[in-house]
């Protein structure tokens, strides 16, 4: 092996090193953060008030305070950042509708069906 091939495979496995090392987001002997994929999740609200988790096509939203559930039901992506979202009030026992738009890994902006508009932001 040349003086050049050497030095060629050297700077290849330091940019390899360099490379993994910045994907590493713990500490050495801490398990990996798993990145969540659309909205699969816990999200809250802007009043901290209700936390709804995202899993699988379903969800729930509890209380914070009490842990009561409070809705359920299901959500269907209908874009890259779309999602649709129906279920149930449980407090109320009516149904209830939203539409949301991911506008970023930790922030949902989502509108009812009758028009009202609220944030949710992912919980780590």
């Amino acid at each position: 092996m040349t003086i050049a091939q050497r030095l060629l495979s050297a700077g290849i496995a330091a940019a390899a090193t360099v490379a993994l090392a910045a994907c590493t987001t713990t500490g050495p002997g801490e398990p990996p953060v798993i990145t969540a994929k659309g909205v699969e999740g816990s999200w809250i609200d802007a009043q901290g008030t209700g936390l709804s988790t995202f899993r699988g096509g379903s969800f729930a939203t509890v209380a914070t305070d009490t842990g009561q559930k409070l809705a359920d039901g299901s959500y269907t992506m209908t874009g890259g950042t779309s999602v649709e979202i129906h279920g149930t009030s449980l407090i109320r026992q009516t149904p209830i509708s939203f539409n949301c738009l991911m506008v970023s890994t930790s922030q949902l902006n989502c509108t009812s069906a009758s028009g009202q508009n609220f944030v949710l932001t992912r919980r780590t």
